[in-house]
C-alpha cells in the first residue's frame, strides 16, 4: 500500500492558538505528502446577547496570530492554510467548518484533563465526536513530536484500520518503527484466539502491510493494563476506537480512553465516521446537557441580519495581515496563479506618475507579486498615456479594445474591457485619482484571495476624508455611498448590508468570476458587480478590506447627483429582474439638473443610464485569446 500517492486533508481546531506548532508537526507526520493538505481552524466564539459583527477584530487577531504559526510548519509539498470562522459555540463552528472543507480527518488536541464531570473529553469534542462529518483523532502528546516507536494495539473493525493507516503514514514522514500489537484475554479458548488472529492477518493482508512491520502476541487478563506495560518502550501509542456497549458511557470505548488517560507516552484515539447514538454515551442519571429537539426558528428578517452579521466578522480583513509580500509570493506560486493590475484612466495626469511608481517598484519589480501593471486609458487628452510610456507601462486605449462590440463613455466599459488584454487569473483595480497611494492598495486587495478559497471577489473600503474650504476634514466623503446606494442595499439587497463601502473603486477578483457577470458600462458598475456576484456565488464569495485613508479629487455635488440618479437605475433594474418591482418600464431616465451662473438659476437636460455589457465569457473574441 503506497501512503504518498493518496491526497489527504487534515483540519486542525485550535482553541485560542494554543500548541499550534506542536499541532502542526503531528498532522504533517500523518499527511501523505503529494498533494495534501492542513487547515489550521480558529473559532471565535460570540456570546448569545451579542451580533456575530462583534467577532470581526477577534477574527483579526486570530488570523495573524494562526499566519504566524503556520509559516513554521510549512512544508514545500503540502498545502497549509488558516480559517478562521464565527460561532456561538466552538463545536458548532467546528461542524461548520467540517461541512464547508469536507477534510479526511480532524485532529483535536486533548490536555488529559475535562472540567466537567459529564464530558469524556471536553464540550467541543465530545459534540463533534458524537456525530463525526468525517474521521476523527484526538491526541494527548505531551509536548512530543516526534515520534520513532509506535505502538498500535488492535482488535479489528474499521477504526483499526484506521489506527495502522494513520501509523503507516507517521511511520513513512518520520521514520518510525510501527509495532501491532493484539492481547488475548488469558481465558479465551484456542477457537476464539484463532478468531481473533485471523481478524488480524486479514486486516494487514488487505492493507498489504504483512511484511512491513513488527507483530507483538501478549496474553494478559486485563487489555488495558497490558498495553500500558508494553508503551513503555514506545513514543506513540496509535488505536481505535471500540464500539460502545449499550450503557457505555465513552465516546471511543472504556479501553481506548483509559490508556489515553493514563499512559505515559503520547496516544492518538482514532475513530471512522460512524452515526453515534446520544443516548447511549451517558450514563442513567447524568444531566441531559444536549439541546432540545425542536428548535425555534428565527424570522427571515433575523436570518439575514445574523447571516451578515457572520460575513461581516468572518470575511472583513485588514490590509496589515498581507504586509508579508513573501508569504503572498509564496502562496501565489503554490496555486500557479498569475496576478494583473488594470488602471482605469481619464485625465489622471497628476496622479497617474506616483501610482505607475509606487506600485510597479514594490510589488511588480522588487517583489513580483504583480505579473503585469497596464494602463486602461479612455481617451486622455492629458499627459496620462505619455507618463505611462516614458514609466514602461503598457496601455490601452478601452475604446480600441474589442472595436466590433463599440464603446460606451465610462468607467465600467472601460473595466469590461480590460478583462479582454489583461493576463493574470486574479485582476487588481484601483482608482488613478489616489494622491496618498500605498503598495497596501494592492496587496490588500491581493491578500484574501490568496488566502482564502472561497472568496472570489474582495472590495476596499477606507476612510474618506473631504476637502473644504482648502482644509482637509477626516470626515465626510463618500456622499454617494451613505445617502444613495446604502439606504438602497438595506431596503432591497439586505445580504449586501455589511458592505462598508459597496461603490469603492479598488477590488480584485478571480477571472473565473469575473468574466461570469455583467459590466454596466458607468457609475453602476460597482454596485451592478457587487449585486451580480452575490446572485451568482453567494455572499461567502464577497471580502472586504480595510485600506486605512484614502485621498482622492473630490467631486462636486453635481457629478454627485448623476451618479446617484445612475446608481439607483442599476439597482432598480436588478430589482425588476428579482420580480420584486415594476419600475424601469415607465421611468424617466433623463435628469434634470440644476445650474447656476452668477445671479440665475437654469435647468439642464441630460440622459443618464448605463448600459450593460453581457459577461465577458459569452464574447467570441474574448473565449478565442491565446494565453487562456
Amino acid at each position: 500500500m503506497d501512503f504518498q500517492d493518496k491526497t489527504y486533508k487534515i483540519m486542525i481546531p485550535l482553541v485560542r492558538g494554543r500548541r499550534t506548532e506542536e499541532r502542526l508537526q503531528i498532522a504533517l507526520a500523518l499527511t501523505a505528502r503529494a498533494e495534501s493538505k492542513i487547515v489550521v481552524l480558529g473559532i471565535v466564539e460570540v456570546p448569545e446577547d451579542l451580533s456575530f459583527s462583534h467577532g470581526a477584530i477577534p477574527a483579526r487577531s486570530y488570523r495573524r496570530l494562526l499566519s504566524r504559526a503556520i509559516q513554521v510548519g510549512r512544508q514545500e509539498d503540502v498545502e497549509i492554510r488558516s480559517m478562521v470562522r464565527i460561532s456561538r459555540r466552538i463545536w458548532q463552528g467546528v461542524l461548520d467548518a467540517a461541512a464547508e472543507e469536507k477534510p479526511d480527518l480532524i485532529l483535536f488536541d486533548w490536555s488529559g484533563k475535562t472540567k466537567r464531570s459529564d464530558k469524556v473529553f471536553g464540550t467541543t469534542i465530545d459534540r463533534v465526536v458524537q456525530d463525526p462529518p468525517c474521521d476523527i483523532a484526538v491526541i494527548r502528546h505531551h509536548g512530543r513530536t516526534d515520534f520513532k516507536k509506535i505502538l498500535v494495539p488492535v482488535r479489528g473493525g474499521p477504526h483499526a484500520e484506521l489506527a495502522i493507516d494513520l501509523a503507516m503514514r507517521m511511520a513513512t514522514n518520520l521514520h518510525s518503527q510501527v509495532s501491532v500489537m493484539h492481547v488475548y484475554l488469558e481465558n479465551i479458548s484456542n477457537v476464539q484466539r484463532l478468531r481473533e488472529q485471523s481478524i488480524i492477518d486479514k486486516i494487514l493482508h488487505e492493507m498489504r502491510l504483512t511484511d512491513q512491520i513488527a507483530r507483538l502476541a501478549i496474553s494478559s487478563d486485563s487489555i488495558e493494563r497490558a498495553i500500558l506495560e508494553v508503551s513503555r518502550d514506545y513514543d506513540l501509542i496509535i488505536m481505535g476506537a471500540s464500539v460502545p456497549e449499550t450503557s457505555d458511557p465513552h465516546l471511543f470505548g472504556q479501553i481506548p480512553e483509559y490508556v489515553a488517560k493514563n499512559a505515559s507516552c503520547a496516544v492518538l484515539v482514532v475513530k471512522t465516521k460512524e452515526p453515534v447514538d446520544l443516548s447511549q454515551l451517558l450514563p442513567a442519571g447524568t444531566p441531559d446537557w444536549s439541546f432540545p429537539e425542536v428548535a425555534i426558528l428565527p424570522s427571515p428578517e433575523t436570518r439575514i441580519s445574523e447571516i451578515v452579521d457572520k460575513w461581516f466578522a468572518e470575511n472583513t480583513f485588514h490590509h496589515s495581515e498581507f504586509n508579508d509580500i513573501e508569504r503572498l509570493l509564496q502562496l501565489k506560486r503554490k496555486q500557479n496563479l498569475t496576478i494583473s493590475l488594470g488602471l482605469p484612466a481619464l485625465n489622471e495626469e497628476k496622479t497617474i506618475g506616483a501610482i505607475i511608481r509606487v506600485i510597479k517598484e514594490e510589488l511588480h519589480d522588487k517583489h513580483p507579486l504583480l505579473d503585469e501593471v497596464v494602463l486602461i486609458d479612455s481617451g486622455s487628452t492629458d499627459r496620462t498615456v505619455d507618463i505611462a510610456r516614458k514609466l514602461n507601462v503598457p496601455f490601452y486605449v478601452h475604446q480600441e479594445i474589442l472595436p466590433e462590440m463599440g464603446w460606451y463613455r465610462g468607467k465600467g466599459d472601460a473595466l469590461w474591457k480590460s478583462l479582454h488584454v489583461l493576463k493574470g487569473d486574479i485582476i487588481v483595480w484601483i482608482d488613478t485619482d489616489i494622491r496618498n497611494i500605498h503598495p497596501k492598495f494592492v496587496y490588500g486587495l491581493i491578500g484574501p484571495l490568496l488566502t482564502e478559497s472561497t472568496i472570489k471577489y474582495a472590495k476596499g473600503f477606507y476612510r474618506r476624508p473631504i476637502k473644504k474650504g482648502g482644509i482637509l476634514l477626516e470626515t465626510g466623503g463618500g456622499r454617494v455611498t451613505e445617502l444613495t446606494a446604502r439606504p438602497l442595499i438595506n431596503l432591497f439587497f439586505p445580504e449586501l448590508s455589511g458592505m462598508m463601502q459597496p461603490l469603492a473603486g479598488e477590488c480584485a477578483g478571480r477571472r473565473e468570476a469575473l468574466e461570469q457577470v455583467p459590466f454596466f458600462t458607468g457609475y453602476g458598475v460597482e454596485i451592478g458587480l457587487l449585486i451580480d456576484i452575490l446572485d451568482k456565488f453567494g455572499l461567502s464569495a464577497i471580502g472586504q478590506v480595510d485600506l486605512d485613508k484614502r485621498i482622492h479629487r473630490n467631486q462636486p455635488l453635481t457629478e454627485l447627483s448623476k451618479m446617484s440618479f445612475a446608481i439607483m437605475q442599476v439597482i432598480l433594474q436588478r430589482l425588476e429582474e428579482r420580480q420584486k418591482v415594476e419600475l424601469l418600464e415607465n421611468i424617466n431616465k433623463s435628469m434634470k439638473l440644476i445650474c447656476h451662473e452668477r445671479d440665475r438659476f437654469f435647468l439642464e437636460m441630460q440622459e443618464i443610464g448605463d448600459q450593460e455589457r453581457p459577461p465577458m465569457a459569452q464574447i467570441k473574441e474574448y473565449r478565442k485569446r491565446a494565453w487562456q
